[in-house]
């Protein structure tokens, strides 16, 4: 969506694509969807051709991933097709990670009642206002719950990112994705938490 924010977009779209790289694996087919073809512009100004617009037909998707935007508090709660979208797509996937304020977004859908998440430090506030029902988590990278992450965001979207790789392909196969992005990768080292 306009708006959307570089990093939470950029850092799974990088290590999700890298996969192709890794030998003895079923890589990941990356592609981007909204609510247009027409170019999106990011918060920070860059321009973005969806490979698909999900008012029509998309691909299956497996791995939905819901970036932050600037308007995830806001307008993008109001959007019934977006909130649509994500609710029967994520549904439908195997995995559903938010990064950042993405949450919101999520969240709206009813697909995190009555399971455990987080989102950006600065809005964990805002979330448990606007989503008094809901667990939320502080002061974690990520959390999964099931099929559902989510991640504080920002440049640590790499490292919800990483853990689903380490999860579906192993521990070697993470860190060689990590060490191709110049990552210092440990899982152990991440502040997280699983609810599976």
């Amino acid at each position: 969506m306009d708006g959307t924010f570089n990093t939470e977009l950029t850092a799974p779209m990088d290590i999700f694509h890298h996969t192709k790289f890794r030998d003895g694996i079923k890589p990941m087919n990356v592609f981007t969807v909204a609510n247009t073809t027409d170019a999106i512009t990011t918060f920070e100004g860059l321009k973005i051709l969806p490979d698909f617009n999900y008012t029509k037909k998309t691909p299956r998707i497996d791995i939905l991933v819901i970036p932050a935007a600037e308007h995830n508090l806001d307008s993008d709660l109001s959007d019934s097709l977006l909130i649509q979208f994500v609710r029967n797509t994520g549904m439908k996937a195997e995995f559903v990670i938010s990064h950042c304020d993405g949450a919101f977004v999520l969240a709206k859908t009813g697909l995190l009642d009555g399971r455990v998440s987080t989102t950006f430090p600065g809005d964990v506030e805002a979330y448990k206002k606007m989503y008094p029902h809901l667990d939320v988590l502080e002061n974690l990278l990520f959390v999964r719950d099931g099929k559902f992450i989510t991640s504080a965001g920002g440049a640590k979207s790499f490292e919800a990112s990483l853990y689903l790789c380490e999860d579906l392909y192993g521990k070697e196969i993470a860190d060689q994705l990590a060490k191709g992005m110049v990552i210092d990768w440990n899982l152990e080292g991440v502040p997280y938490e699983i609810n599976i």
